[in-house]
C-alpha cells in the first residue's frame, strides 16, 4: 500500500517515558523499541483502562523474564500515539493516576 493510503502515525513520548527509557540499556531498549513496532501496527494491542485512567491503554511485555508494562494513547482520528509510561507492575497504575493531569494536557 502506499503512504496516501495509510499515512504514518506521529509518535510522542512524556517526560516520563523519555527518563525511563533512557535508563535501559541498548539491548532493552531494542527490546522496547520492537514492542513499540507491534503497537504502532496495532494500536489495539494493549488493554484500554476504564475510570479514571480511560485514557490510557497498557500493552504488557517480559523484559528478561520480568513483566514490564508500557502505558499508552492512541488518539485514532488524529494517528497520533503517545507514549506515557513505562516501567515494572509495581506502583504502575498509582504513578499513571498521578500524572493523569500532565498526561491529559500532552496529549491535547
Amino acid at each position: 500500500m502506499s503512504d496516501a493510503q495509510n499515512p504514518p502515525i506521529e509518535i510522542y513520548e512524556s517526560p516520563t517515558f523519555k527518563k525511563a527509557f533512557k535508563r535501559l540499556s541498548e539491548a532493552h531498549k531494542d527490546l522496547v523499541d520492537d514492542e513499540i513496532s507491534k503497537i504502532e501496527q496495532n494500536p489495539e494491542l494493549g488493554e484500554r483502562k476504564k475510570g479514571d485512567l480511560a485514557h490510557l491503554w497498557v500493552h504488557k511485555f517480559k523484559l528478561d523474564g520480568r513483566e514490564t508494562l508500557l502505558g499508552y494513547s492512541w488518539q485514532a482520528q488524529r494517528l497520533e500515539l503517545y507514549l506515557l509510561n513505562l516501567g515494572p507492575h509495581e506502583n504502575f497504575y498509582q504513578d499513571s493516576k498521578n500524572r493523569r493531569d500532565a498526561d491529559l494536557k500532552l496529549m491535547l
